[in-house]
Order: structure tokens, then C-alpha cells, then sequence
């Protein structure tokens, strides 16, 4: 079965952007829309990609005539929040406070990602005050 904290390569998480916007594909779905987003790979890289993968448990296939079509094991917010983690750790050594200033400096924020933002921190006050 998946890991419960995925880490996947580039390419590992560019193919499971595929798979997950289209639930299900083949090699040759999965490579065609990776080569409609610039990266353009041969088939037999792809494939053995995803064998790859469904080894560790991040993806699965089902066999339709000649065809293997695969699917994604683990859902996008469980290798969100993951990386994102693994990525404050490594990077600000846990501190969110330094992590969230970093990327309110260095990306384009919308006023209403700002008010996203402060709903969010609204919560999580509320849901700490609530487990005092």
C-alpha cells in the first residue's frame, strides 16, 4: 500500500497531476498530456514509470484488452500536505511563520487569497482555543 507521507520525484508528481485530473489513463494518454505540457518523453519512459510507481504503491493498472489503464492510489491532498511539510522542515526548519512570509514576498497574491488566508488562521485560532 502507499506510504502515508509519498514523496514523489518531478516526474513522479507530473504524472500523478495526469491521473489525477483524469482519474484513469495509459501510458499513452499519460504521455501525451505530458508532452502537451513540454515535456515530451518516450513511451517506454513513461511506462516504466508508472510500473515504477505502482510498485510503491502510488498507483494501480487494470488490464482493458491489450491496454493497461492505471489510477492513482493516493489522493493529490495526501501528496500535497506531505511535500508541503517535507518542504517546511527542510526549508525553514518547521517554521511556518518564515515559510507563509517567504511566499507572501516571492508570489503574486490575490486579494482574495489574502482573505482565504485569514479565514484559514481564523480557524486554526479557533481550533487551538478549543483544545485548551
Amino acid at each position: 500500500m502507499a506510504d502515508n507521507k509519498p514523496r514523489l520525484a518531478d516526474l513522479q508528481l507530473a504524472i500523478m497531476h495526469v491521473l489525477w485530473d483524469k482519474s484513469e489513463a495509459t501510458v499513452a494518454e499519460v504521455r501525451d498530456a505530458l508532452a502537451a505540457a513540454d515535456r515530451t518523453l518516450a513511451y517506454t519512459t513513461v511506462g516504466t514509470m508508472l510500473t515504477k510507481m505502482e510498485a510503491k504503491g502510488h498507483v494501480t493498472h487494470r488490464v482493458d484488452g491489450r491496454v493497461n489503464i492505471y489510477q492513482p492510489l493516493i489522493p493529490r491532498e495526501t501528496v500535497s500536505r506531505s511535500m508541503i511539510s517535507d518542504l517546511a522542515s527542510r526549508l525553514s526548519r518547521g517554521d511556518v511563520t518564515e515559510l507563509v512570509c517567504h511566499l507572501l514576498d516571492e508570489c503574486d497574491v490575490t486579494r482574495e487569497e489574502l482573505s482565504r488566508l485569514k479565514k484559514l488562521i481564523k480557524l486554526k485560532e479557533q481550533e487551538l482555543s478549543d483544545d485548551k
